[in-house]
């Protein structure tokens, strides 16, 4: 009797740690709902910018960057070391890298620069007239499209930004929360592990900031070589899911940049579109962006300073009716 009692105890607790351990694995794993398309419609009505800075605005959320914001960030330098957020000029064509920078030597004192820089290859800055929906940009701004290919942007143009970008800077470094060296292609960034991360590192995402987000592309490349990653091409990334877009917009963050154009791909069938966070963020929320940062060398620098908070400065080229630049972002400890 003694026997069978124990026995039957022994089963209840292994039944009991069994349902725990399914209980605890099933928490950490919740059920997901992706972003429909009529959500995605909704959040273009109730989270806009259009209209917040005034009808004449071009600048977005670059209005978020004060002066009192430039002096807090200003005081985040204490060591005065200084780390490069773009990657090398690539000058060798690869199926991630259709348009590789042209460099020709006129001389031995000369040479000359040709790049397409949109699209997943090259470190540079989207304007606010790069990306449109059903031909309206941001703020409501709609060219006519001869006029914007004989004469270029009248409005939304990187010319906006040239007196450069000078605010704090925040990474948020998602392979280093997961304990892995790079995410898997199509893996999603969702708002729980963003503020995971803000949990563990002590900083949280403000107003005005600058946020940059590592999944480790250039650490996979460098390990396991090119690959498709354009969401054009069919390509497979990973990146920002679409839950994300309203939290960009209640922590008011300035400029959002990443490894990769932001947005995780595939995205889901049926629901918000490829490059939803990408697209949503600088037609509606009038965000610009930085695309394809090399964030390795930030991420050491961080890790080793245990600061994931620095001053971010950046300076586009001055191209009147450009559609964004090529540049060098500078993270200053």
């Amino acid at each position: 009797m003694m026997r069978v009692l124990i026995g039957t105890m022994f089963a209840a607790l292994t039944l009991f740690g069994l349902a725990d351990a399914w209980n605890r694995a099933h928490a950490q794993a919740p059920v997901r709902q992706p972003v429909t398309a009529a959500q995605y419609e909704q959040w273009k009505k109730q989270i806009s910018n259009w209209g917040r800075w005034g009808a004449a605005d071009e600048i977005g959320t670059i209005n978020l960057i004060t002066p009192a914001k430039r002096r807090e960030a200003a005081r985040l330098v204490r060591d005065g070391e200084s780390v490069s957020l773009s990657s090398d000029a690539d000058t060798v064509k690869a199926v991630d890298n259709p348009n590789p920078y042209e460099v020709t030597m006129q001389g031995i004192a000369s040479d000359r620069l040709a790049i397409n820089y949109h699209g997943i290859a090259h470190t540079h800055l989207d304007s606010l007239a790069h990306i449109n929906e059903n031909g309206v940009f941001y703020n409501g701004y709609k060219p006519d499209p001869e006029a914007v290919a004989r004469d270029r942007h009248a409005k939304n143009s990187i010319h906006n930004f040239k007196n450069g970008v000078f605010t704090r800077g925040v990474l948020i470094d998602i392979p280093r929360l997961k304990g892995v060296p790079f995410l898997e292609p199509g893996t999603p960034i969702y708002v729980e592990d963003l503020e995971a991360w803000e949990k563990r590192s002590g900083v949280k995402v403000g107003a005005g900031d600058a946020l940059f987000i590592r999944t480790g592309v250039w650490a996979r490349r460098k390990a396991q070589g090119p690959w498709l990653r354009g969401r054009a091409e069919g390509g497979r990334s990973a990146g920002l899911d679409a839950s994300v877009i309203p939290w960009l917009r209640q922590r008011d963050v300035a400029l959002l940049g990443s490894d990769h154009p932001q947005y995780v791909s595939p995205g889901e069938a049926g629901g918000a579109p490829r490059g939803a966070v990408h697209d949503f963020a600088l037609v509606h929320l009038g965000m610009p962006l930085f695309d394809n940062c090399d964030l390795e060398a930030l991420a050491d620098m961080a890790a080793a300073k245990k600061r994931w908070e620095f001053l971010l400065t950046a300076s586009p080229l001055a191209i009147r009716g450009g559609t964004g630049s090529p540049l060098n972002p500078i993270a200053t400890f």
